[in-house]
């Protein structure tokens, strides 16, 4: 297939090629760089984000990284209801769902609201319920089929400055697991995978903007990151979405048949445990 780069995870053919992927959020960060290495892998990708401009900007820079690439958009807000039905009318069939769509940021505990604590479930949990109630059984039916839910290190350690934020990741975790208790004796598989600090777009501008206000280097305001919120981390930088991305595109394929009902840390090491 034109604009398929063989071998793309270390000379490893992850049999992917004519499959179709849906990743949610990806016209940037994390659900872009997923959408791209399976593209090198010779998937079919439908792109997802609420602007069609943003949609197709990312598409157009997909095609470019990897030329040949069979792309399709779809503008549609998951995080509502209506959103959720317009993007499975437009798709209502792929071999592989990412569900990936976040929102996170920094919160004090006491002064966040019912409102904020519903968008946030809404959003990183609800949208993905929707998507998954509507295609499992699907893959079911086929007997073969990926679902992953990408997750983060909060899910796990319980972050109690961005804890409407962990709530729903570690939500997230449960659902995965209880769904991949459904495809029992089938070829699908659901896995969740555990991000730590990725050095998506937004990280970097939050970077940038922290360290203009307090005067430091981005690199100061980095280590500062992580002496303070993620001491544990072994890699003691942020991912690269590329870099988590890989883990995705590996759990995608028919080769990861048995990582089903996985929690699969990429989080660079934070967690210390050893299960």
């Amino acid at each position: 297939m034109p604009g398929r780069r063989p071998g793309s995870l270390g000379g490893m053919d992850l049999q992917l090629s004519g499959q179709t992927a849906l990743i949610t959020g990806s016209t940037a960060g994390i659900g872009f760089a997923v959408a791209t290495g399976l593209a090198r892998e010779g998937v079919t990708i439908v792109l997802n984000g609420r602007d069609q401009t943003r949609l197709t900007g990312a598409r157009d820079r997909l095609l470019a990284a990897v030329p040949g690439a069979e792309v399709r958009t779809v503008a549609a807000d998951v995080t509502t209801a209506a959103g959720g039905r317009r993007l499975l009318d437009a798709e209502p069939d792929v071999d592989i769902l990412i569900n990936n769509v976040a929102i996170s940021d920094f919160a004090t505990f006491a002064e966040v609201a019912d409102e904020e604590w519903l968008r946030y479930f809404e959003t990183n949990v609800l949208s993905s319920i929707r998507l998954s109630r509507h295609h499992l059984p699907r893959m079911l039916a086929r007997g073969t089929g990926r679902m992953i839910f990408v997750s983060a290190d909060s899910a796990v350690t319980g972050d109690a400055d961005m804890l409407p934020y962990a709530m729903t990741k570690s939500a997230l975790l449960t659902v995965a697991r209880g769904l991949a208790e459904l495809t029992r004796g089938t070829a699908v598989t659901v896995n969740s995978v555990l991000a730590g600090p990725v050095a998506t777009e937004g990280a970097i501008d939050f970077i940038a903007k922290a360290a203009a206000e307090q005067g430091r280097s981005a690199a100061e305001v980095e280590a500062a990151y992580f002496a303070e919120y993620r001491p544990t981390s072994l890699l003691r930088r942020p991912a690269t979405p590329e870099e988590l991305a890989s883990q995705v595109v590996y759990l995608s394929s028919p080769l990861a048949v048995s990582t089903n009902g996985a929690a699969v840390r990429a989080e660079g090491g934070t967690i210390r445990t050893i299960g």
